[in-house]
């Protein structure tokens, strides 16, 4: 601010010009603390187990992930680790076979070794872990051994292992489809939150060096059109297995509803849900502070927060009111601009700004690389904390996007070039 003060005083003929040097000269030491304590922008970027460039087991590929990072700005890895039920860490909770791949191919795990380069170039890496979702893995062993009751069930009773291809049954198929088509656990179920924060905490205690843990598909599924919650009686609710419905009447004194009384505590079943979901973050915090009291927490979640809490029991505001998170990557993926700049610029200016970056769709401009550009720069213009990109496996796969998000960040020449 006095640096400003000062060219402004040169541009204006300012008589106070001297007392401006003056002060400047005075305290150099106050002018560096002030350049020091401002907010970094911190930029993620999420790196797919499965994606096109498969980085942990594939390690030669290391170098050139952090390249890429330190040229697009990266200052966060959000790594994937555990997605369907599958560990690419040594686990004795999670299937570990894609972990026994990398050990057979290469001696050893190549976790550590990417964590390494990373830090050397001053990168911080969070394990990116699916929490809920065991993408079509019917098999995986937190549904072998905590049973079907694990698998969520919808107000019908039908288990998700009894969907058709993991989506919704004839003729309801008709009106609905599941978001994202997986076997889907009920985190109200017994034994869940426990399984699942000790498959966390099995990971930080095997990698201490981690940085973050960073929790996806922390939530319930949802089903397109979207319900605002129960309390319409209307679409198709999630959560409904026998053994949590008995839960919920043992926790509350009511019976959840279903049909053809729908409407019957429709609030109260869906404020309880949110809860169980509450407490299976609160139970992974406190699990992974337990064996790595420094570990960032933080998650992936849907950017309508409104839709969040109502459709899908995910009511991270609160998550990081309560400090059951560090900080929140609402995913704001989207073709449309102006909806990006909206969520940007609430996010932002609300009370929990400071520890929000806004998720952006890139991969979905890899052959319109300025459109992406413009998203990037209407997030920070309006004053975000940081924000991620979707993902180092896309932007790889596509020259164009990579050059384009490089040359914002060095500042060099704005001429995007095409793929086409």
């Amino acid at each position: 601010m006095l640096a400003s003060a000062l060219l402004l005083a040169l541009a204006c003929g300012e008589e106070t010009l001297p007392l401006a040097v003056e002060t400047i000269e005075a305290e150099p030491q106050a002018v560096a603390d002030t350049v020091s304590s401002a907010p970094v922008f911190r930029r993620g970027m999420w790196v797919l187990c499965q994606g096109s460039q498969r980085v942990l087991e594939h390690p030669d590929r290391i170098p050139m992930l952090i390249e890429d990072a330190l040229a697009l700005g990266v200052t966060d890895l959000f790594v994937q680790v555990y997605r369907g039920g599958r560990a690419w860490f040594a686990s004795s909770l999670a299937d570990p076979s894609p972990y026994k791949k990398i050990v057979d191919a290469h001696g050893e795990s190549t976790l550590p070794r990417l964590i390494e380069a990373a830090h050397a170039a001053e990168l911080r890496v969070h394990a990116w872990v699916n929490v809920l979702s065991m993408a079509n893995n019917k098999n995986a062993p937190l549904v072998r051994d905590l049973g079907r009751d694990a698998v969520i069930s919808d107000q019908y009773g039908r288990s998700m292992l009894d969907y058709p291809d993991l989506d919704v049954p004839q003729p309801d198929r008709r009106y609905y489809r599941m978001g994202t088509p997986a076997v889907w656990i009920d985190p109200a179920a017994a034994g869940v939150a426990t399984r699942l924060a000790e498959t966390f905490q099995e990971l930080l205690a095997r990698h201490p060096e981690l940085d973050g843990l960073h929790l996806d598909y922390i939530r319930y599924p949802g089903v397109l059109p979207f319900a605002p919650g129960s309390r319409f009686g209307v679409g198709l609710d999630m959560g409904h297995g026998e053994k949590t419905r008995e839960r919920f009447r043992r926790e509350t004194g009511r019976v959840a509803p279903r049909p053809p009384d729908q409407l019957g505590n429709a609030n109260l079943w869906d404020s309880w849900r949110r809860d169980k979901l509450t407490e299976l973050v609160r139970t992974i915090r406190d699990q992974a502070r337990s064996v790595a009291p420094e570990v960032q927490l933080s998650a992936a979640v849907w950017s309508h927060a409104d839709r969040a809490y109502l459709s899908i029991g995910q009511d991270w505001r609160r998550w990081l009111e309560e400090g059951l998170l560090d900080f929140a990557v609402p995913m704001a993926y989207s073709l449309d601009p102006r909806m990006v700049r909206y969520l940007a610029e609430a996010f932002a200016a609300g009370p929990l700004g400071d520890r929000i970056w806004i998720g952006l769709g890139v991969w979905l401009f890899s052959k319109r690389p300025e459109a992406a550009l413009e998203q990037i720069r209407l997030v920070r213009a309006a004053g975000a904390a940081g924000d991620a990109l979707f993902s180092w496996d896309a932007i790889a796969d596509a020259p164009a996007l990579r050059a384009a998000l490089a040359a914002e960040v060095s500042g060099a020449s704005r001429e995007i070039p095409s793929d086409e």
